[in-house]
């Protein structure tokens, strides 16, 4: 075993004396009033969060996915309808699909910023079409105003998909705030993370609000009164305490990935690393994650694990090549931009608090790589 220590690929919560001491403090908290659903912390955090997004309303639910899938069957997205979502995501996107009994309608993604873009959005379009769904993939912001305007005249519902976008701006709004609704994940690695799964929507409508509060716990206005088929998907109090006691902080935090973020890719543009396209101007970036593209992806996978720096993959298969979506018929090749990305991508570590001799590890390690290889060429 090493000796040295690991570079982690994400940081969590319990590596921060102060943070795990305060948050163990509001747990305290809930257990002492029992409030453990509904009740007040979940007040409070809806409350404070659709204000941090300058949203009229936070609906806290039980996860980004279910966010996702409430928000479409309040819109009344349905069995017969088509949704547009790109195969460059996390299967979650298109799984809210599947569970309101819509379909998937798969779509590639720009080469240079792994983006859904107005032109795919455009050439999906069929009879069937009721809504799509951009994805602010890795904290990067889709351009969304050329997919609003599609949208606006397809007639079609937008729902963004924000769960790896906390606090990203489009045009100076909080992403989740320019479609009918927004959709969050507060999975524990995101850049606000709960201690479990958790999520929330957001919109400023409130009637497509107030149908979510209905979906996500059993229809029930009053107790006992069931007004329409729901389920259980609600915000329990313990996530809404962790998350409300850690949003004070999100934007601070922000700023760090940003530093991080430039640094590293800096050094790494240097090498002659292909980094994929940063958000242009109305655009931003809240780097939840740190992508290279690299022909020989697994090798430098390979390199940095036997340095101890940890690695990932997001996502090493587009969701339409996925054996859950055989069913779509797309065979390998019909989304080669995805299917391309998947082969050479590699997530590197990234995280606010990242010092300067963990980025000088990451970058050392991948300049020793990339010239290995180099060298090899010759």
């Amino acid at each position: 075993m090493s000796s040295v220590q690991q570079v982690p690929l994400a940081r969590m919560d319990a590596a921060d004396p102060e943070l795990l001491a305060r948050l163990l403090a509001v747990v305290e908290q809930v257990a002492r009033s029992g409030a453990f659903t509904h009740g007040p912390f979940v007040e409070a955090f809806e409350r404070d969060f659709a204000a941090y997004c300058e949203a009229s309303t936070a609906v806290g639910v039980s996860s980004g996915t279910d966010a996702l899938m409430l928000a479409l069957r309040a819109l009344g997205v349905g069995r017969g309808d088509e949704v547009i979502v790109p195969a460059n995501s996390f299967i979650a996107t298109a799984e809210a699909v599947s569970h309101v009994n819509a379909t998937p309608r798969f779509v590639d993604v720009d080469p240079q910023t792994h983006l859904m873009t107005a032109e795919h959005v455009r050439e999906a379009l069929g009879p069937r079409t009721r809504a799509v769904i951009p994805v602010h993939l890795f904290g990067a912001t889709v351009d969304l105003d050329p997919i609003l305007a599609v949208a606006r005249d397809a007639g079609l519902w937008v729902i963004e998909d924000a769960c790896q976008a906390h606090g990203a701006r489009y045009r100076g709004r909080r992403v989740g705030t320019l479609g009918h609704a927004g959709c969050f994940s507060f999975y524990p690695a995101k850049n606000l993370g709960a201690w479990g799964d958790a999520g929330a929507v957001v919109t400023d409508d409130e009637d497509l609000a107030d149908r979510i509060r209905l979906l996500r716990s059993h229809g029930e206005r009053p107790r006992y009164h069931h007004r329409v088929v729901g389920g259980t998907a609600r915000l329990d109090g313990l996530q809404a305490a962790v998350l409300g006691a850690k949003l004070g902080d999100l934007d601070a935090r922000t700023q760090d990935r940003r530093l991080v973020a430039g640094t590293l890719r800096g050094r790494l543009a240097a090498l002659g690393v292909d980094l994929p396209a940063s958000p242009a101007p109305p655009g931003d970036h809240v780097f939840h994650l740190l992508v290279v593209r690299c022909d020989d992806r697994d090798a430098l996978r390979t390199h940095l694990h036997d340095r101890g720096i940890a690695t990932g993959v997001h996502y090493p298969t587009p969701i339409h090549l996925t054996p859950a979506y055989a069913s779509a018929g797309l065979p390998e090749g019909s989304l080669p931009v995805a299917e391309g990305l998947a082969r050479r991508i590699c997530t590197l570590p990234l995280f606010p608090g990242m010092t300067a001799q963990e980025i000088d590890r990451v970058a050392d390690a991948v300049d020793e790589h990339v010239s290995a290889q180099a060298r090899v060429a010759v």
